[in-house]
């Protein structure tokens, strides 16, 4: 390999995988809401909800306190609505975010993994089947990193074994699968507005479906459970007579085992700033992955480029790099000396607990997943990285392979 030329340039702090810098923009909706004196769900979380909703081609968006919420409220209105009985299964990939398993444990269900492929690192159709047992009732295809599941196998397979699908797109917003926007191909889909996401919030998350019920009834359980006639302190304002009395009599009536997930008008507000300007946060994202695919062509043996398959978008709400013939570590400490952090590939079966559930040979089971443990992390492509950034980024990953090759 020629030699690296790095740049004169040393970060002031670490380069992270994400990053929050406040605008103007949330700044005046927050100046409203602080106004308003008004900090319980109102008119700026409903509207959040609305245009959050549309650009995601679905009729309803419930705002929560953040994506495992959602994910959780959304199996919980499942179970209920169905009828499905605690020891149930739900198929959830082998490589995902804690969170996607941890919410079938809670209620009271048995996650059951399928490995990933291997070169989009979501989970694989074509081994979904061989999983499916007769307490199956649902699959939660997770759309990781920023690219779409194969979602026509995955529907297919649902409509003929009658599954429930709630889409985990905590890391996935805006990109479409055959021209249709993530989130809205299951009967629920759930995202995150967490730091490090693509629309940040703070805290916060969302639950999307074209299923006015099930609107109703999530929004119910983020509630408490309550009656949906009083899930806000507006209701019953300009009502009267007998629709007044029956509103009253029912603020503290509550129907579903629910829970507190609600979020503020100051997250919603954020949220509503961030999203005026979401086409140029996916637009900067997208840039600074491309530049990285560019530069890191030159390693294509030592390193798996990401994959964009031609009937779907990539969002890139984070940057994989996976090593071909290689333990990941010894790349890892290098960066994290250089100031640029990563973290690991979303590792789950290996992780202490599920070990401790599900056996300590689980994941020899899943060899992609056991691959991408121990071969795979991600950097940041967020929107705030500077060009010297992204350039000192690339320029370190090609110097360390430079070193290695002598």
């Amino acid at each position: 390999m020629r030699k690296i030329k790095i740049l004169p340039f040393k970060p002031k702090r670490q380069i992270g995988v994400g990053e929050f810098i406040i605008s103007a923009r949330e700044k005046y909706y927050l100046q409203q809401v602080i106004s308003s004196s008004r900090l319980s769900y109102g008119p700026m979380s409903e509207r959040l909800e609305r245009e959050f909703a549309k650009l995601h081609d679905c009729k309803y968006a419930i705002f929560c306190n953040s994506g495992t919420s959602a994910l959780h409220i959304s199996l919980a209105a499942l179970k209920e609505r169905y009828g499905w009985q605690d020891g149930d299964e739900v198929i959830v990939p082998a490589v995902t975010f804690i969170a996607t398993s941890n919410i079938v444990i809670h209620n009271r269900m048995i996650p059951v993994f399928v490995d990933v492929d291997a070169k989009t690192y979501n989970i694989d159709p074509k081994l979904i089947e061989a999983r499916i047992t007769p307490k199956t009732r649902a699959i939660i295809p997770v759309h990781l990193l920023g690219l779409p599941c194969d979602m026509n196998p995955i529907l297919d397979i649902a409509r003929r074994y009658k599954l429930r699908i709630i889409e985990d797109s905590a890391e996935t917003m805006f990109a479409t699968y055959k021209g249709k926007k993530v989130g809205s191909f299951g009967d629920i889909g759930c995202f995150s507005t967490y730091v490090a996401h693509f629309i940040v919030t703070g805290v916060g998350g969302f639950a999307t479906t074209n299923d006015p019920e099930l609107a109703v009834m999530l929004r119910s359980l983020m509630n408490h459970g309550r009656d949906s006639i009083y899930l806000n302190i507006s209701a019953g304002q300009g009502l009267k007579g007998e629709k007044l009395f029956e509103m009253v009599s029912k603020r503290f009536s509550f129907v579903h085992i629910g829970h507190s997930f609600r979020c503020t008008e100051l997250e919603a507000a954020i949220g509503l700033g961030q999203l005026e300007r979401s086409d140029r946060i996916i637009k900067k994202r997208k840039e600074n992955a491309l530049y990285f695919m560019d530069r890191l062509k030159l390693l294509k043996d030592e390193i798996q480029l990401p994959d964009i398959p031609s009937d779907r978008e990539h969002a890139f709400m984070l940057y994989p790099i996976v090593l071909h013939r290689r333990p990941k570590q010894e790349l890892v400490n290098y960066l994290e000396e250089r100031m640029i952090e990563t973290r690991d590939l979303f590792p789950l079966l290996n992780q202490p607990v599920y070990r401790k559930l599900f056996g300590e040979d689980l994941q020899k089971q899943y060899p992609v997943a056991k691959w991408l443990n121990n071969s795979g992390f991600y950097i940041g492509c967020h929107q705030y990285l500077s060009n010297d950034e992204r350039k000192y980024v690339a320029d370190t990953i090609l110097s360390y392979f430079e070193r290695i090759s002598r």
